[in-house]
């Protein structure tokens, strides 16, 4: 008996020994699996939040080039235009951001990327950005997943000025500042947003598989076609010559904008990424808008040198520009050829429009329509005829893969657009001369804009105001309201 229980005493501490050996190596099996889940739950929470790092500044540094982009436009206008409506041209660009920034906050953002009515035609909801911050437990919440709404709302702001600074081009010289101010707000909190949710939002277009990567329609045609109703609503500038174009106040000016808008399109169009997350597509959207804008820029400035026999600075700036709206829509959904093709075709269209806008007596000091209304509108329908299945998902267009259904799509796109815009635009500058804030008096007209609405002048020592030397504005500009830089 006392052999049997030291048997079953031994026993007992060889099970217990087993035991905890087995347990020893289970433990030793299994931690490191816990150990390796952990640190790969924790690797993937830091990559994510590392890459929303990186591409919340991408989206914000891109748009610090798109906002710049104002300072290339105010510089364009104002080298293109007459000297004695230069400040007032200044003014109403600067101005423009900042009325621009208020409605877009107050009203345009909700209705751009507000939660979608069931109609598609607009959101409903965020406007102020009221959505946008809350607090849980005393820390900030921002609403918007990698990107905060924040963020979002920054660029797209960036793009709505844009928008309706491209209309003052159109107008200058000319406007009541009152006006401008008004329709300025208009575009910001109701024009350009709804355009924005149809196609960015989620709205009508969109789920008909229309495709504008970075604005072509959204934002030039837009702005482009406000311009025309602008120019055909106030009339031509008083001693306007149709059929001689006029002569730039000042190249140097107008070449620096141009310059800055080209820098600034590095923002415009690889910014609408929004993110850094597929460098491929990155790199192709880059490379797309500098082959469009040089062929605008060479073919313009040789197809007006055929004509002319001259070698034309300001045709040749607006053949880039003309590139560069172009290949907008399209600079992520084409191959480098097409992009090549488009600028190419752009930088003669741009020469053609203008031409079509002088002959019906339409006075757009600037080309604005031209290069933004008219431009943008190609570049928009060259999606459905040189667009490349493998980027835009599948769909074909007429000339790669053989197909109607993307062509009509961005047809029917570009006329909504259109038709939307001329309306809205018209009602707008319509009211605006009803109650005689569109165009500046007689008076303004004689004396010039700059003096009669600012009681300023460019250069004072070159072009005084009335009064304040012996050479006066009456007397320089003569009774007849010279052309451009006369």
């Amino acid at each position: 008996m006392k052999d049997l229980k030291k048997y079953r005493k031994r026993s007992r501490h060889v099970y217990r020994l087993l035991s905890i050996a087995i347990a020893a190596v289970i433990l030793t099996l299994i931690v490191p699996v816990i150990r390796a889940q952990d640190d790969a739950a924790v690797t993937a929470d830091t990559i994510a939040a590392l890459q929303g790092s990186i591409d919340t500044t991408w989206v914000l540094l891109t748009g610090f080039l798109v906002f710049f982009m104002q300072v290339g436009f105010a510089m364009l206008e104002a080298g293109l235009i007459q000297q004695r409506g230069v400040v007032n041209a200044l003014l109403e660009n600067f101005m423009d951001a900042g009325l621009t920034g208020l409605a877009f906050w107050a009203v345009g953002f909700g209705l751009a990327f507000g939660t979608p009515h069931e109609s598609g035609l607009f959101g409903t909801s965020n406007f102020f950005l009221s959505d946008a911050l809350s607090f849980a437990d005393g820390a900030p919440v921002y609403a918007g997943a990698g990107l905060s709404t924040f963020t979002l709302f920054f660029f797209q702001f960036a793009f709505a000025a844009t928008a309706s600074t491209i209309t003052t081009g159109a107008m200058a010289e000319r406007t009541d500042f009152v006006g401008d101010v008004i329709y300025s707000i208009i575009a910001g909190a109701i024009i350009y947003p709804l355009v924005v949710h149809w196609t960015w939002g989620g709205g009508w277009l969109a789920q008909r598989g229309f495709f504008d990567f970075a604005g072509s329609t959204v934002v030039h045609t837009v702005g482009g076609v406000m311009a025309l109703m602008g120019a055909i609503m106030l009339g031509p500038r008083v001693g306007r010559v149709f059929g001689e174009m006029p002569k730039p106040h000042n190249l140097s000016l107008a070449t620096i904008g141009a310059g800055i808008l080209w820098f600034g399109w590095y923002g415009f169009n690889p910014g609408s990424t929004l993110g850094t997350g597929d460098t491929g597509l990155m790199g192709l959207v880059t490379v797309n808008t500098t082959l469009a804008c040089s062929a605008g820029t060479v073919v313009a400035m040789f197809f007006l040198y055929i004509r002319s026999g001259k070698w034309d600075l300001s045709i040749t700036l607006n053949g880039a520009l003309a590139g560069l709206v172009a290949i907008t829509a399209g600079c992520a959904f084409v191959a480098p050829w097409a992009s090549v093709v488009i600028g190419a075709i752009a930088g003669v269209l741009v020469i053609l429009v203008v031409d079509l806008i002088e002959s019906l007596k339409i006075d757009d000091p600037v080309g604005a329509f031209a290069v933004h209304g008219a431009c943008g509108i190609f570049g928009t329908l060259m999606i459905g005829i040189v667009g490349q299945p493998e980027l835009m998902g599948g769909s074909t267009s007429l000339l790669v893969g053989g197909g109607f259904e993307t062509f009509i799509n961005q047809l029917i796109g570009s006329t909504a657009v259109v038709i939307w815009t001329a309306v809205t635009a018209g009602i707008t500058f319509g009211g605006l001369k009803a109650i005689g804030h569109l165009r500046v008096s007689s008076k303004a007209d004689e004396m010039g804009i700059d003096a009669y609405e600012h009681g300023a002048s460019l250069w004072p020592d070159v072009l005084p105001m009335p009064g304040d030397g012996p050479v006066m504005v009456s007397e320089t500009m003569g009774a007849k309201s010279p052309a451009m830089g006369d």
